[in-house]
């Protein structure tokens, strides 16, 4: 199983949404704190990005990042922040519709009848998270992901961005699936170049880019994943990447964050979280999927990771 694809699968809600907008300077839109993800690609012309984060709660402030044509910028977080065509201007707020979709973007003026083309041409778009099942991996990631366009660089990023482009430009039949498509797929190109770069660019990579690249911990990884109910133990998830107990348990707590029995019971609630939201599968059959041999004890599990019964979850969320 592809560890990568199984966390943002087990996050995403709903349907992803994006637009083009031409800009005219001056001009500048903030972008309110959500709950979910969001990416920027500058197609055309220059702009700056700006992150309310002003690092008060203890973390790094975060930088204004100059973006050039092709630039490709990540929030994962949903902190708000500002596109400008330059520092200083006013800015226009951006919300979303009431039902959670993106307002329908203004007509695009040809250049030809404006006497002037747009001064930025911007690709947007953003991913709904349930963020009480974000992934660990999620967390790692910074405050901004800036993959700025370089020659050889990102090709299979630039690819997604050129077709989605492409289909909002011009929609046809089967343009809305296409585009669902093509964003869930620009998601997973963003998140491995910033991945195979951490790894590439980093001494001594940490966390979860450490995890990926070591053999022994992504191996229990994908058996935990492609078999969440199977009832591993530390000794058996370590022999599957040739390593003794101890050692295997000391370099996956490290590299992961918690002990792998620990990540485990983790993976396998926040399946069946999952699960329930999308499936009608009976409490019986789910408890066996994640690796208990009674409903009762799953449901007890369930209840400690969630805070109530898997069945009330279930009717919440379909709500």
């Amino acid at each position: 199983m592809d560890v990568l694809s199984d966390a943002i699968a087990a996050m995403r809600l709903g349907l992803p949404h994006s637009a083009i907008r031409d800009k005219y300077a001056p001009w500048g839109v903030h972008f309110g704190t959500h709950e979910g993800a969001g990416f920027h690609v500058l197609l055309q012309g220059s702009a700056w990005l700006i992150a309310d984060h002003d690092g008060r709660d203890g973390r790094a402030a975060a930088e204004p990042v100059a973006l050039g044509p092709g630039d490709v910028v990540f929030l994962a977080h949903g902190f708000g922040h500002a596109l400008v065509s330059e520092p200083g201007v006013e800015l226009e707020q951006f919300s979303l519709n009431p039902d959670g979709t993106w307002p329908q973007a203004p007509p695009r003026r040809p250049a030809s009848v404006t006497g002037e083309g747009p001064s930025a041409v911007l690709l947007c778009g953003a991913y709904r998270i349930d963020r009480s099942c974000a992934h660990p991996l999620l967390s790692d990631l910074p405050d901004v992901v800036h993959l700025p366009a370089r020659v050889g660089a990102h090709g299979s990023v630039r690819a997604a961005v050129e077709l989605l482009g492409a289909e909002l430009e011009n929609p046809q039949p089967g343009s809305d699936t296409i585009v669902a498509a093509l964003l869930d797929t620009l998601l997973l190109y963003i998140l491995r170049a910033w991945w195979l770069r951490e790894h590439r660019d980093t001494d001594h990579p940490a966390g979860w880019s450490a995890a990926l690249a070591d053999p022994a911990v992504a191996a229990a990884l994908r058996a935990m994943h492609a078999d969440p109910g199977h009832p591993w133990t530390v000794e058996e998830l370590g022999a599957l990447g040739g390593l003794s107990r101890a050692p295997f348990a000391r370099r996956f707590t490290a590299t992961v964050g918690s002990p792998p029995l620990t990540y485990l019971t983790w993976w396998r609630m926040t399946t069946a979280g999952r699960l329930l939201r999308e499936e009608d599968i009976p409490l019986r059959v789910l408890a066996q999927r994640a690796g208990y041999t009674s409903e009762f004890a799953f449901a007890k599990a369930f209840k400690r990771a969630y805070g109530v019964p898997p069945g009330q979850y279930r009717r919440t969320r379909a709500a």
